[in-house]
């Protein structure tokens, strides 16, 4: 698209529009022009007198040089918006709540108060090839899961970012918790997803929602993926049934396959306090082999206290339970020795529909930090650990309150 000054005489070419998002309706700040030797320079929109869908006129001949340089809280329309998924709640178009589609194009309007903003976009899904459905024209105030793309944390959240790197997922979480609120979104946005996915299970339900719904719902779906299942269900219950069935979508479907089983069970039951994901072999697997899983560092450590052997497959639901191997009598049996010899076979499974109550008496009666979830066909579903019945025990507001905090004076 050709950029003309007043005089008519061609100055350049409109490669981008600068929008800020943080409006209902973004609000276009400038035009990003490409002039002789291929420089790029911003025009702020109060230059622009008319925009044709070949040609762009400005209000004056004279444009600043400075080259362009991108900052905190904006998007482009070209790098950012176009093609960003989202998902719509437009009552026109109600085949597409509760899926994933692609901004295509969008409308510049000028307001009343000479102002550009984004009124309306154009929305398009993809088959499975590829192929592009016919788009859809919805008003923007029913797009949701766009951000806006800051330019790098502040020197002040770099340096508490930093800080971060030798802090237990907790503690993390508790900082975060203890930020203002702003503050507290924009520091999480910076994190690594695995990191950010792993402070989110620290965190009280409406932050984690809170933080989520700072992030494009593409970046969304990608910490859901990098959560344990349990920590992943628990979250997109919390959430709008529309918004949270864009993000099972947008999910890789191995990684949305546990989740959306464990989303069907109760709150109030193990079914929903369990993970998919413990630690499972088969009888033929040695104690060095058992214990070098439970080593692994991203295995929990309550997970790693029990092995759960079981007939393939392995995966949950598995094949028939057999029984489990503690860790303790992992050290105190020679490398070589088949687990499938020095089974426990007499500890209790819990089931999908037990009570909170009920897991909480299993724990404390046979002194655990793990236990298996079984079906009424002795499949493996899962295991609950002890951090989550916690969890779910203690009071909603529990982190509140810095438990270092509540330690009677010495």
């Amino acid at each position: 698209m050709i950029l003309l000054g007043a005089d008519g005489e061609s100055v350049g070419r409109v490669r981008d529009v600068v929008v800020s998002i943080g409006a209902r309706r973004p609000r276009a700040l400038g035009l990003v022009v490409e002039v002789a030797g291929k420089r790029r320079i911003f025009l702020p929109m109060l230059r622009i007198a008319s925009i044709d869908p070949s040609e762009v006129t400005m209000n004056t001949s004279s444009v600043s040089l400075r080259p362009f340089k991108s900052r905190s809280g904006e998007v482009s329309v070209m790098d950012d918006l176009i093609g960003a998924r989202v998902h719509i709640d437009d009552p026109e178009h109600e085949h597409l709540t509760g899926r994933a589609v692609e901004i295509s194009d969008v409308e510049l309007e000028l307001t009343r108060t000479r102002e550009w903003d984004i009124s309306r976009v154009a929305v398009i899904t993809r088959g499975r090839l590829g192929r592009r459905s016919s788009p859809a024209i919805v008003p923007f105030s029913h797009v949701h899961g766009l951000s806006a793309s800051g330019a790098g944390p502040q020197d002040a959240d770099a340096e508490l970012i930093a800080e971060f790197k030798e802090m237990r997922n907790a503690d993390v979480a508790q900082t975060l918790h203890d930020l203002p609120v702003d503050r507290r979104y924009r520091v999480a946005g910076e994190l690594a997803d695995e990191r950010l996915a792993d402070v989110l299970a620290e965190l009280p339900d409406d932050e984690q929602t809170g933080i989520l719904e700072t992030l494009t719902i593409e970046r969304a779906a990608d910490i859901l993926e990098e959560m344990d299942p349990d920590d992943a269900a628990d979250l997109l219950g919390e959430l709008p049934d529309d918004k949270a069935d864009v993000l099972l979508e947008l999910m890789d479907p191995e990684e949305s396959e546990p989740v959306r089983r464990l989303m069907n069970f109760s709150p109030d039951t193990v079914g929903a306090l369990m993970t998919p994901e413990p630690l499972v072999l088969t009888p033929q697997a040695t104690v060095a082999e058992a214990l070098a899983h439970a080593r692994n560092p991203e295995v929990p450590l309550a997970l790693s206290s029990l092995v759960f052997v079981v007939r393939p497959p392995q995966a949950t639901p598995t094949g028939r339970y057999l029984g489990c191997v503690h860790l303790q009598k992992l050290l105190r049996e020679p490398p070589s020795t088949l687990i499938g010899g020095i089974l426990d076979l007499d500890l209790p499974a819990l089931r999908t529909d037990d009570s909170i109550e009920t897991a909480a008496r299993y724990f404390a009666t046979y002194n655990l930090v793990c236990g298996p979830v079984l079906d009424d066909n002795q499949h493996l579903l899962g295991a609950v650990a002890v951090d989550d019945l916690l969890d779910d025990l203690l009071p909603e507001d529990w982190r509140d309150d810095d438990w270092r905090e509540l330690r009677s004076p010495a």
